[in-house]
């Protein structure tokens, strides 16, 4: 893979196409579209009518102890900052990660968060907390670690893929009325 800045996947400690593999490699059949890069749900919901299924927004955020979470919910879940860490099990009030936090625990840019990003949490250091209406999808989608494509994947098969990274997803209701 080529180096350069046109490279969304530059730099990257692995790369959509190894992703693609590990995911063969389970069994786990996915399709994939290339766009233009996508950095807000906003921009994604640009796509609607091409791609059917689950859309998501990914939150990733540290608590005051320093316990990051990867928060997976509908694009058009409202969550309350000021509360989720009561139902994540978070330790007080949480706070997004920096871009190089975000970088050294799952290996993606801001704009690229998804849960395929577990695939370079080694460590398990990050909670993945899926959001219980997201769930209630057959088909989810996701970026593949690049925000210029969206990969369509079944619910139980990302269950699956997460599960085989060392994690095990919490599903848990993030967003709406407690």
């Amino acid at each position: 893979m080529s180096e350069t800045p046109e490279d969304p996947a530059a730099g990257l400690p692995t790369s959509p196409d190894a992703l693609f593999q590990r995911l063969q490699g389970l069994g786990i059949s996915v399709s994939t579209v290339s766009h233009a890069p996508l950095y807000t749900v906003e921009d994604s919901q640009k796509l609607r009518g091409e791609i059917d299924g689950g859309h998501i927004k990914n939150l990733v955020v540290k608590d005051k102890k320093g316990n990051v979470f990867l928060v997976v919910a509908e694009e058009e879940a409202q969550i309350d900052l000021k509360t989720i860490h009561t139902r994540v099990g978070g330790s007080g009030r949480v706070s997004f990660v920096k871009p190089d936090l975000l970088m050294a625990l799952l290996g993606v840019r801001p704009g690229s968060v998804s849960p395929f990003g577990l695939v370079n949490d080694g460590e398990a250091r990050v909670s993945c907390i899926l959001d219980e209406s997201l769930m209630r999808h057959d088909i989810v989608n996701c970026h593949p670690l690049v925000n210029t494509m969206t990969t369509t994947i079944a619910r139980d098969d990302l269950l699956t893929f997460i599960r085989d990274t060392g994690h095990e997803p919490q599903i848990v209701p993030v967003s709406g009325d407690i």
